[in-house]
């Protein structure tokens, strides 16, 4: 048997353009993901400013964390960028010109019919400690250390520039470094159902999984995902041991489950229309053609998707839909008989097997006593029945219709596998 140590990682990212705001930081989540493949878990991921001692502290407490610090961004010609001098201080060495590096920076620039300037030969002077790694793709080199048993790899913050030298020269080096695990994930999706109350459910099947595979509670809007992740060295072992704890758990919570791993809640939805031969359309009020947005997001969604009518003002629900103006005047837009008819005349209007029709107040004005800013109802109308849910909601306007997106969805697919109450 192979013996393996987990590997840890840190990810530093410099540049106060990332604390402002005015860049995302893409890079952190790329490498992370990049090492999760390779069985490599990131601990600490974090951001710093263009400033001498913050930037000096993050080094010193990533050391002492981490195996392999892989560092981003600080290292432009300018006084501002930081990161390389820091390095140079930090290991306790001098800063020369290297030069292979040089000429690689005369290359590119020539290459693009440019002047190599002072400041940008500048680019080629590298601490005394760092190994030189080249950029096919920019003019600020890599620079990989090695110190007190620790992996140090400093990159442009530029994405291109930075998964370029990951993907070439970081990845290869860390597998040749150390002997890393296997690593196996499978995500189950589950919708209609809380994190806490699905917990419960399976609490006995949590505590009895194996040593060597984990679960992580995922929740998002209206869903919860379930991440299994094996650790190992066989990849086809860890594979078969998540699919068979997937199949213990399946019977205890199969009605929430939709999908798993990147597979959308729209997307199962469409896949179950395909196979059933059925076609769906929607009445929509307070999610304004969000729901058909969702649905017609997916390619092929023509098949089983009919259309759609955004009757907002009463008055269309009455005219176009033909909701009945007594029910409108008795019991209001929110209400579960106007939703009843909203669905069931969508249906006939559009010649559908399921109609679907939202109606609530989505805020953050329109509330009273009676019905509140998040009062929504939902329907699906198939077989003649229609199924109906009232939802309780937040004070949030675009959260209650992503919200109502998910309910109504989710409604469509239980009323396709025929388990509704």
């Amino acid at each position: 048997m192979v013996n393996y140590k987990e590997v840890k990682a840190e990810i530093i990212s410099i540049g106060d353009e990332l604390l402002y705001g005015q860049i995302t930081d893409t890079n952190s989540q790329w490498i992370s993901q990049e090492l999760d493949k390779i069985g490599v878990r990131v601990v600490h991921r974090s951001t710093i400013g263009d400033n001498r001692d913050s930037i000096l502290a993050a080094f010193a407490d990533a050391e002492k964390r981490a195996d392999i610090i892989l560092i981003t961004g600080g290292l432009g010609p300018t006084n501002d960028d930081l990161t390389k001098p820091l390095l140079a201080e930090y290991f306790g060495c001098g800063i020369e010109m290297v030069p292979e590096a040089l000429e690689a920076v005369r290359t590119f620039f020539e290459k693009r019919g440019r002047e190599l300037t002072e400041l940008n030969r500048f680019q080629a002077h590298l601490p005394t400690k760092c190994n030189y790694v080249p950029n096919d793709l920019g003019t600020a080199p890599g620079m990989w250390f090695e110190e007190n048993g620790k992996k140090w790899m400093s990159m442009p913050g530029v994405p291109h520039e930075m998964k370029n030298l990951m993907t070439q020269h970081v990845i290869p080096k860390i597998r040749s470094l150390f002997t890393l695990p296997n690593i196996y994930h499978k995500v189950i999706k589950t919708v209609g159902i809380g994190e806490s109350w699905l917990a419960d459910l399976i609490k006995d099947w949590e505590n009895n999984l194996p040593s060597h595979i984990k679960l992580a509670y995922l929740p998002s809007l209206g869903q919860v995902k379930l991440r299994l992740t094996a650790f190992g060295e066989d990849p086809i072992d860890l594979q078969n041991d998540v699919e068979n704890e997937i199949e213990k758990v399946k019977p205890l919570i199969e009605k929430y489950i939709y999908g798993y791993n990147k597979e959308t809640l729209e997307e199962t939805v469409g896949r179950l229309l395909k196979q059933k031969d059925k076609k769906v359309s929607l009445a929509e009020s307070c999610t304004g053609g969000y729901i058909s947005h969702l649905i017609t997001s997916i390619a092929g969604s023509s098949d089983y998707f009919q259309g759609s009518m955004i009757p907002y003002h009463n008055t269309f629900k009455n005219k176009l839909l033909g909701v009945e103006n007594e029910i409108l005047e008795t019991y209001g837009a929110v209400s579960e008989p106007t939703i009843i008819q909203m669905a069931e005349n969508i249906r006939k209007k559009f010649n559908a097997d399921f109609g679907l029709a939202s109606s609530g107040i989505a805020g953050p004005g329109g509330g009273w006593a009676e019905k509140p800013v998040g009062t929504v109802w939902i329907a699906c109308d198939f077989e003649g029945k229609t199924v109906t849910k009232k939802l309780q909601l937040t004070q949030d306007r675009m959260l209650n219709i992503q919200l109502t997106a998910v309910a109504v969805l989710n409604l469509l697919r239980l009323s396709i596998l025929e388990k509704t109450e």
